[in-house]
């Protein structure tokens, strides 16, 4: 009887998706030969809800709460994210490890810059609206290059 392969949430930037907000993608082949015995499981909640190549967004505090706000218009565009994350780990309930896109306002899991309203920054170790619900469902989460750093053989 062969052992389940553990799933594991990875932004898709870093399997070469060109789905970063510029079009391009993060591929990084250590991390995936790191992970070559799991089952991946790409997402990527900007480009669903956005579409690639899309405005930048940052991580804004307000009243102690963390939205993520379009550069282009101040629009909050954080419900979009908020549905995809909730959505895709209703569909995946097996995601044993979240593995994010460092400095991401969707998928940092400690490494987002968070900035105030004036967009003066407050500091460099936010969590990115996804890793956040990765987070409250109590899935192992690391941002990819702590990951590596951690776990490189």
């Amino acid at each position: 009887m062969s052992k389940k392969k553990r799933e594991v949430a990875l932004s898709a930037c870093l399997l070469g998706c060109s789905c970063r907000y510029d079009a391009k993608d993060n591929l990084n082949s250590l991390l995936l030969s790191q992970l070559e015995s799991s089952t991946l499981v790409p997402f990527c909640p900007e480009d669903y809800a956005f579409g690639t190549p899309r405005p930048t967004m940052d991580l804004i505090m307000d009243n102690f709460t963390v939205q993520a706000v379009s550069n282009e218009n101040q629009q909050n565009l954080s419900e979009p994210i908020f549905s995809y994350a909730q959505k895709f780990f209703k569909e995946h309930p097996n995601i044993e490890l979240f593995i994010g896109k460092d400095r991401s306002p969707s998928c940092a899991v400690k490494s987002g810059k968070v900035y105030d309203k004036e967009k003066n920054l407050v500091h460099k170790q936010g969590t990115g609206l996804m890793a956040q619900v990765a987070l409250d469902l109590e899935i192992e989460s690391w941002d990819a290059e702590e990951y590596l750093l951690n776990h490189t053989s």
